[in-house]
């Protein structure tokens, strides 16, 4: 098999879940899709030098999370409340991430959470990666990845209860 049709699975696999991935940090459609986008062609420009990568779904997480932070330091903008439109992107929530009710509540919580939390929920909850996985991604070692999901849902549960008292 060539290098584009390879390469081609390897998107097909991985598109929708690198796309949610970073739909939820940074909230908005055509964001989401320039960033995944963007990621895809620079895994294509190394997939061309090394297509015998070992893992080219940790690189593509590696690379889409680097954009996300690229962009929020050339935008200049965090994650808020005031910096999503929810009504118009409700429906983009539930169409594409297939959020619930209660998932809509977890992801504004999560928003006040530290990056490195956020990620690791992402990919243990939602991605539902192995730690290994997720250590991979994260360069971590898996005993590091097991102490930060085990912080990372402390914190949110925190999060959600703090939620609840203010309303």
């Amino acid at each position: 098999m060539n290098k584009k049709k390879r390469f081609g699975k390897i998107y097909d696999n991985h598109v929708e879940e690198i796309y949610r991935f970073v739909f939820l940090k940074v909230s908005t459609r055509d964001i989401a899709q320039d960033i995944t986008s963007e990621t895809f062609k620079k895994g294509w420009e190394i997939f061309k030098k090394n297509p015998d990568m070992e893992n080219p779904r940790a690189y593509l997480y590696k690379v889409a999370r680097n954009l996300v932070i690229d962009h929020y330091r050339t935008k200049k903008q965090h994650l808020s409340p005031d910096n999503l439109d929810l009504e118009s992107e409700e429906k983009d929530l539930v169409e594409k991430a297939n959020l619930s009710g209660e998932m809509r509540r977890i992801k504004k919580a999560m928003e006040n959470l530290k990056d490195n939390y956020q990620d690791v929920i992402i990919h243990k909850y939602l991605e539902e990666m192995s730690n290994s996985e997720i250590a991979e991604i994260m360069d971590k070692s898996e005993g590091a990845v097991r102490v930060l999901a085990h912080r990372a849902i402390t914190a949110l549960e925190e999060e959600l209860e703090n939620m609840e008292k203010s309303h």
